[in-house]
């Protein structure tokens, strides 16, 4: 692995001490930092009185601004699911007001929902939706929703229900689900939190399906299922073991992970897992700076847990996964009950993911929250227990509320009060009093969960909160508008290392961090920079993997020296990018060769023409072509070599009666360019082409021409 520069990190601690020593967070303008906006948002029955478990925001209809989604039920029962749409953008209103559209744009269903999730399942780049759904009450599994823009040929921002042909093989092959658990297309189960991430590096969303189990038993296993690249998903089990029933026993096959099962085991060997607890929660990420994804995962009354992706472990090809839970977390690192939720965040600026526990210091009548340091190589040591946490909190987010470029927390409160806490720019979090926050100003409802965004684009973080019981949901709106100023960071690239050139491509992934929330982050325009042999090629975008981590493809059949820059703008326009990395891609195949002479233009420049990467059917390959500064080219090709002076022109090295000359260009300013064309695929391999580049040169009194040497290719 190559790791960047993280000179951002010491910037933005130069800048808190800077701002400390001037006393700039003295005081402020702003009596509170926060407001309980109830005018911008929709009220009453049925749009805003549910007992509303999760918030997910996501551009649905790619209009540019932030939408909302709501699961409902929770606690209460079978309830329909909601849609808030900002009216901005295509619908032509005021940015940050939003109306329910749940009529026009949800199934019409009733469910007892406790996480709803955006994805983007079938990589036609809109937004897809999973569902997770407790059978606590009545018998019910997850659902799949399908954004019907794009590939789905209707209107981006409408959803589906297509849930039964979006699973593979329930119950069969090497499924863990008994027959005895389907149901209507999909499985009985206690869920109350998925995620998604690329956990085989394979360019698509996997998913990490959690259960706690009936009547929070922690006895139903965690699933994994891969996405077949088209949306459609299997489970991982490569114990190929099946449950009689609901629940996992131990000594059972620890399906998707090493080991067997055994609950509570501080085993990290490989030789125990314990993958069945009560998850309120889950979280995905690159611990340990392999680039793969990670698992913690959270248990209300058990031990939260680490699993370890063993990918990489695995040469890359072989997915895998290694419960770590035991070297992973200090001694005493959670007590208690009530560990509703877990986020991770790079609170200290040294490029990996630190834990916020919330609860997880829970004993007696007391839940303090706590964070943990990463040490990069995914083992963990208390920072701190945070001060005025020992309410019964349920859901803690990290965005930048004061524009200071660190991350911050917000904490909703399930029995009181939710919080505000300021990073100090090092990772210590202070308590900000509820008096400055806005939050003593507030209604306190009970709180299940947060999310965060600007959804007015006015430049800082706001935050939409769910609330239990029939209460309305709050949209609690920054009032401090500091613009952010601040871009990504990207301290960690893969280092893909020497390879051979050949057709295809080659996956790298970075970590990207930003002073946003990681699920903002994840729509970044992110894109990788490359070149070979000093000539610039282009760029490729990238894609979230979840967590930090965003994967590309370059070319693989480039030959010479590549070069690459990670670049990641957010959503103000705030850039960042790594370090330049490179590697070497060489073959031991004759696929090109130089021959005759050129003749110098009146500038006394020789031009040049290279093939930078293999010539292959049906694929792409580039041209470098090298002359005087500004140059108008002709890259002319013919089925035969020659030898002759053509006067006015100069030395000629192709047979003019086989040539063609349709491939022309300007250099720029350095006298560079770069040339590129799809190979025919009727040609062979074995086949040969000659070329030729030809510059004029803008000069006084007239244009000066030159001609490079003879360049034979051979095709691959």
């Amino acid at each position: 692995m190559h790791t960047g520069s993280i000179t951002r990190a010491a910037a933005l601690r130069s800048a808190w001490a800077t701002a400390v020593a001037l006393g700039a967070f003295a005081s402020t303008a702003h009596a509170q930092y926060f407001i309980d906006n109830q005018s911008d948002i929709p009220s009453g029955n049925p749009a805003n009185n549910s007992y509303s478990e999760n918030i997910d925001f996501g551009d649905v209809d790619l209009d540019g601004d932030w939408d909302a989604v709501f699961a409902d039920g929770g606690d209460l029962g079978n309830d329909q699911n909601r849609i808030w749409i900002n009216l901005g953008g295509l619908q032509g209103g005021t940015i940050g007001v939003f109306s329910d559209q749940t009529s026009s744009r949800f199934p019409s269903v009733q469910d007892d929902s406790r996480d709803i999730e955006f994805a983007d399942i079938d990589n036609d780049r809109d937004l897809d939706i999973y569902i997770s759904n407790t059978a606590q009450i009545s018998n019910q599994g997850n659902h799949w929703w399908v954004n019907q823009g794009f590939i789905q040929g209707g209107t981006v921002g409408f959803y589906q229900d297509d849930t039964a042909a979006r699973w593979l093989n329930l119950g069969t092959g090497n499924s863990s689900i008994p027959n005895a658990a389907l149901i209507g297309g999909t499985f009985i189960d206690w869920s109350c939190d998925c995620d998604f991430g690329d956990l085989d590096n394979d360019g698509d969303l996997d998913l990490v399906h959690s259960s706690y189990g009936g009547a929070f038993a922690g006895n139903v296993p965690t699933r994994i299922f891969l996405n077949d690249g088209t949306g459609r998903f299997e489970e991982f089990n490569p114990s190929g073991f099946q449950l009689s029933g609901n629940n996992i026993q131990n000594g059972n096959p620890a399906l998707w992970c090493e080991g067997t099962q055994q609950s509570d085991t501080t085993n990290s060997n490989g030789n125990f897992a314990d993958i069945a607890s009560s998850a309120l929660d889950i979280d995905i990420g690159d611990i340990d700076g392999d680039f793969d994804l990670d698992i913690l995962h959270g248990a209300r009354q058990e031990l939260p847990r680490m699993f370890e992706n063993r990918l990489e472990e695995n040469g890359g090809s072989t997915l895998g996964f290694r419960d770590v839970t035991g070297s992973a977390f200090p001694s005493g690192y959670s007590t208690g009950d009530g560990h509703y939720e877990q986020e991770m965040a790079d609170l200290d600026f040294d490029g990996d993911l630190d834990i916020y526990g919330l609860n997880w210091d829970a004993g007696g009548f007391n839940f303090d929250d706590l964070t943990l340091r990463n040490n990069g190589n995914g083992v963990y040591s208390i920072i701190q227990v945070l001060s005025s946490s020992g309410d019964d909190d349920n859901e803690g987010d990290f965005f930048d509320y004061n524009g200071d470029g660190d991350i911050d927390l917000f904490v909703g409160n399930f029995s009181g009060r939710s919080k505000l806490y300021a990073n100090t720019g090092t990772g210590t979090l202070n308590f900000v009093s509820s008096s400055t926050s806005g939050m003593s100003s507030v209604s306190n409802f009970v709180a299940l969960d947060v999310d965060i965004a600007d959804v007015d684009k006015d430049g800082d973080y706001d935050i939409f909160q769910s609330n239990d019981s029939g209460s309305r949901n709050q949209f609690f709106e920054n009032t401090l508008n500091i613009p952010d100023t601040h871009g990504p960071y990207i301290p960690n690239v893969e280092d893909p290392g020497n390879q051979t050139a050949s057709a295809g491509t080659i996956a790298i992934r970075a970590q990207v961090y930003d002073n946003a929330p990681y699920y903002i982050t994840w729509y970044n325009p992110t894109s990788v920079a490359f070149g070979v042999n000093g000539f610039d090629i282009g760029s490729r975008n990238a894609r979230s993997s979840g967590g930090q981590v965003f994967r590309a493809e370059i070319p693989k059949q480039l030959v010479g020296t590549v070069e690459f820059t990670w670049n990641s703008q957010d959503e103000y326009g705030n850039a960042g990018s790594s370090a330049v990395e490179s590697y070497n891609s060489t073959t031991g195949a004759t696929f090109q060769s130089f021959y005759g002479t050129g003749t110098a233009d009146a500038n006394a420049v020789l031009p040049t023409v290279e093939l930078l990467a293999l010539a292959i059917p049906g694929e792409r390959t580039w041209w470098g072509l090298t002359g005087s500064p500004n140059a108008s080219y002709i890259l002319a090709y013919a089925a035969a070599p020659s030898s002759f002076f053509a006067p006015g022109f100069g030395n000629i090295n192709i047979d003019p009666f086989t040539a063609s000359t349709t491939l022309t260009g300007t250099l720029d300013g350095s006298g560079e360019d770069v040339l590129t064309r799809v190979i025919p695929g009727f040609l062979g391999a074995g086949q040969k082409l000659y070329m030729q580049a030809i510059t004029i040169a803008p000069a006084v009194p007239q244009p000066t021409v030159g001609t490079s040497l003879g360049l034979e290719i051979t095709f691959q």
